[in-house]
């Protein structure tokens, strides 16, 4: 008698968010979820709950149902509790580094509804890899301290945020690396000759100032100087560069075009001719292929830059946020710069320098690569573990 298929959850994750990051980790998780199934010859039926939103999603198939949440959904019993219930798994990813409360405390709120619906519906919970804090306030702390205690996993994504889970009291805390260097991608074809691709990902969130224009993440330097630099300083190398401005969040209407890449990008183009502007990618496997292409990466999107170091392209983090030297660091890859503390000039010349040693940085990012997936192995081995439990 053929068994039932595996029933997961997912929450906190999207399938058609604007952040090509945000879809990453849901496209390679559901990759990692179906590999399991492989594995275990068990169907999977994977529910991901998404907020509504006008892009078409980017994962579909006949294994694979998204479900419109809204706050209705959430506080009916009918609801989101309904299908927590129902599943064998739920999965939350905190749509990678929400798990904090320096974003608000709308958004918190939600994650711990959700969190909290799971535990008392008796469903397992698994923290998948990703930011663990910061938590500055009493409240989101004990909230926090109390649901990773509930959880069946609890996994971060690198060293930083582990030391954050456990000092807030859990203990056993995998530390795995982010999922989306799973994401697939379609590789590109040999190249003979033809200028050097340069990619630059172009934040339009720090373009603008940040959410509020007022430079909250503490820039200690001009961020739209500093592009510009960069773009005069490539389309003059010797080597006859040729410059790809590369969006990865893609806002195409709403409240929040502010923070769109490929407006930023395109202005830039007009700007600078000769520069190659790319597409305003449907799908974040679409926005890898492209980035695969190019022969030298940079960027302020953490996951435009996970895209360059795991198809093998050299790349040059720009962090803004810890999360950068916290996943980078921790699988040993050292060549992030920090827009926080270090000068423009200073990264100018470490991104020029980086750029005339770049099989350099590519043979260490293959190292780094290596271990960042047998550490992403820890976090695949204890789901396959819990789904292997299930009748």
């Amino acid at each position: 008698m053929p068994q039932t298929p595996l029933r997961i959850c997912l929450i906190m994750h999207s399938t058609r968010s604007d952040n090509m990051g945000v879809g990453a980790l849901t496209v390679s998780e559901i990759e990692i979820l179906r590999g399991i199934g492989r594995d275990l010859d068990r169907a999977v039926e994977i529910t991901v709950l998404d907020w509504k939103d006008a892009r078409r999603p980017y994962v579909s198939g006949p294994d694979v149902r998204i479900v419109d949440m809204d706050g209705r959904m959430m506080r009916s019993p009918s609801g989101f509790f309904a299908l927590a219930r129902a599943s064998d798994l739920v999965i939350d990813i905190g749509a990678g580094d929400s798990f904090a409360d320096i974003y608000g405390t709308a958004r918190l709120k939600r994650m711990f509804a959700l969190k909290y619906l799971t535990h008392l519906a008796r469903t397992p919970l698994v923290m998948a890899p990703q930011t663990v804090g910061p938590f500055t306030k009493g409240w989101s702390k004990a909230l926090a301290r109390l649901s990773m205690r509930l959880c069946a996993v609890v996994a971060s994504r690198d060293r930083l945020s582990t030391e954050a889970a456990r000092a807030l009291g859990c203990r056993d805390v995998i530390e795995a690396s982010d999922v989306a260097l799973r994401l697939p991608y379609t590789a590109p074809p040999a190249r003979d000759g033809g200028p050097v691709r340069v990619g630059i990902n172009v934040s339009g969130l720090l373009m603008g100032g940040g959410y509020t224009g007022k430079n909250e993440f503490g820039l200690t330097m001009d961020y739209p100087g500093l592009i510009r630099d960069l773009i005069r300083h490539f389309q003059a190398h010797p080597d006859g560069c040729e410059v790809h401005l590369v969006p990865h969040v893609i806002v195409r209407s709403g409240p929040m075009t502010g923070e769109d890449d490929f407006r930023a990008s395109e202005a830039l183009a007009a700007e600078f001719p000769g520069t190659v502007l790319a597409p305003a990618f449907d799908s974040p496997s679409e926005a890898k292929s492209y980035i695969a292409g190019l022969d030298f990466f940079m960027g302020a999107r953490m996951h435009a830059c996970i895209a360059a170091f795991s198809s093998g392209v050299p790349v040059v983090p720009m962090a803004y946020s810890r999360k950068f030297e916290g996943l980078f660091g921790t699988i040993g890859y050292a060549r992030t710069v920090d827009c926080t503390t270090q000068s423009a000039e200073h990264i100018r010349t470490t991104i020029a320098d980086a750029y005339e040693i770049r099989a350099t940085l590519q043979s260490e990012a293959a190292g780094a690569l290596r271990r960042g997936q047998d550490k992403l192995k820890t976090y695949e081995d204890a789901l396959r573990m819990i789904l292997a439990r299930v009748d």
